[in-house]
């Protein structure tokens, strides 16, 4: 079980959103999400209430405005992990003491991609990423990614062609960092916004990643580099993968 509340647009680095948390006890790993260009909050729903009904406390940003290019966008997913933080200590936070400070990691669509892809890179300490339809004008700026990455491509996508941005940019991360690479069959660069259809698919990949890397739980191994991964990645719904299992 879950709940969510909205977090105001007077914070300090972002634009506010919507936090998603478990009703349980316990304390849960952070991670927060960025929208693409001109969307907001509300297109990233889906991510929000299916990472945190996994066991996640998951903050879905809105950017400073709608047009913020991907650096900016991987600034503000640093300071809403940092939002999280500080509501983990705060006697008036519903999140009060769910936090795991130490287990942060980021995901993003388009440019909120390519945000999340830089925002990983510049904090090694992360523990996870999942760029979406990652949209950034330089394919060679993740050479440095430490940051286990799982990136998700749409086959026909016109706005970030796989072959000019998620597949170079998987490339581009260095074979030393686990990553992993998805690609959705005949749709386009929305394929991945509340689902976009794939929820299943998506979703038992993405809980996955973020389970097998910020929580370390190696259960869900065979989900992203075995028999079930396989049988996943080999249906009509994926056009393609790329890994460097085993991990």
């Amino acid at each position: 079980a879950i709940r969510s509340t909205s977090v105001s647009s007077f914070v300090s680095g972002f634009g506010g959103g919507r936090l998603y948390y478990p009703t349980a006890t316990g304390t849960y790993g952070a991670i927060a999400v960025s929208p693409g260009y001109t969307g907001t909050s509300s297109t990233m729903t889906f991510w929000g209430e299916r990472l945190a009904s996994h066991g996640f406390v998951v903050i879905v940003i809105d950017t400073n405005t709608l047009f913020d290019q991907p650096d900016s966008r991987a600034r503000q997913l640093k300071a809403a992990l940092d939002y999280l933080a500080s509501q983990n200590s705060s006697l008036t936070s519903p999140i009060r003491g769910k936090v795991d400070t130490t287990r942060r990691a980021v995901a993003g669509h388009s440019m909120g991609g390519g945000g999340s892809l830089l925002a990983a890179r510049d904090n090694p300490t992360y523990k996870a990423a999942i760029p979406m339809a990652p949209w950034n004008l330089s394919s060679t700026a993740f050479s440095t990614v430490r940051v286990p990455a799982m990136i998700f491509g749409c086959q026909d996508d016109s706005i970030a062609p796989v072959s000019s941005h998620a597949v170079p940019f998987y490339n581009a991360i260095p074979s030393s960092t686990r990553k992993n690479y998805v690609e959705i069959r005949n749709d386009d660069h929305f394929c991945v916004m509340n689902g976009g259809g794939h929820d299943a698919t998506l979703g038992k990949l993405g809980i996955s990643w973020m389970k097998r890397f910020v929580d370390n739980d190696t259960r869900y191994s065979p989900f992203l580099c075995g028999t079930e991964y396989n049988r996943v990645v080999s249906s009509f719904e994926v056009s393609r993968s790329y890994n460097n299992c085993p991990y």
